[in-house]
């Protein structure tokens, strides 16, 4: 296990170098922190009943947004896109090579992750005054809830890839639900705006308890007034990330497992010879 282990980070290692080098890749995440930037600086109202910039709010629940985006749409696009190119049937036939595989993903995962919101909280505290946390409370605060919310989505996103259909279509399914959330969670508007039965809604889904969390780590406490329970609800919040990170893990293993099992050197074939006939390019 402590070869794969291995191997898995070196994977991992390599992919992340990849990425930083490869500026079609990397463009689109920096596009995500210029948009989050270009708004802020837009924006200039307070959060109603608080002295908080509706600025700082927007910087909040995009830093919660990117972290939700990197694992629930990135990592099962490239899961699909991979395994559409044969790379499932390549590890099979290699000892450790899907725990080697996955170690890398969360590596590439968590550091792009990492990266992107380090670069969006650094580059608005200088460009637009945006918040950063305060003590060591604030910067514990954000660890916790950045590790526990990766935790949340990401085995969701691995089992999300694991039954995609193909590339073409998975973008489109994956987007509009995101989308969705991101308005409804309290992410670029204070939840307490909101009817009563979409809070409801969107408390069931991590996002919205991630943009909380991160909102706790970076704003003072008197931006709790606007929380729907006039509390950052830390507990809750653990509790929920949590909950989602089990259910993940209990869906990814085995999805990921029949996803494998079934990979054959005929089903690659004629996914190639599908995407030849309609035009298309395989990943």
């Amino acid at each position: 296990m402590r070869r794969y282990r291995r191997a898995g980070l070196q994977r991992g290692g390599i992919e992340l170098r990849q990425l930083l080098r490869n500026p079609k890749e990397l463009s689109g995440h920096l596009t995500n922190v210029a948009v989050a930037l270009a708004l802020a600086a837009y924006i200039g109202d307070d959060v109603p009943g608080t002295q908080t910039p509706m600025a700082h709010l927007v910087l909040a629940g995009f830093a919660a947004y990117l972290l939700f985006q990197i694992g629930l749409v990135n990592l099962p696009q490239m899961l699909v896109t991979e395994r559409e190119e044969g790379a499932l049937l390549r590890l099979r036939a290699t000892p450790g090579g899907i725990p080697a595989y996955l170690i890398a993903k969360c590596v590439l995962v968590v550091g792009t992750a990492v990266g992107t919101l380090a670069l969006l909280l650094l580059s608005a505290a200088v460009l637009v005054d945006g918040p950063l946390p305060h003590g060591p409370g604030g910067w514990l605060t954000l660890l916790w809830v950045t590790a526990l919310g990766l935790l949340a989505v990401v085995p969701l996103g691995a089992a999300i890839g694991a039954v995609l259909p193909n590339p073409r279509e998975a973008l489109a399914l994956i987007m509009l639900p995101t989308m969705g959330l991101l308005v409804t969670s309290g992410a670029v508007f204070p939840i307490t705006s909101l009817p009563v039965p979409v809070q409801q809604v969107a408390s069931v889904f991590p996002l919205k308890w991630m943009a909380q969390g991160l909102r706790s780590a970076l704003f003072p406490d008197s931006a709790r007034a606007a929380e729907a329970a006039g509390s950052w609800e830390l507990p809750m919040v653990a509790l929920v990330l949590t909950a989602w990170a089990v259910l993940g893990f209990l869906f990814a293993v085995p999805l990921l497992r029949r996803a494998a099992r079934r990979e054959s050197g005929s089903r690659l074939s004629a996914r190639h010879r599908k995407a030849a006939r309609s035009g298309a390019v395989p990943g």
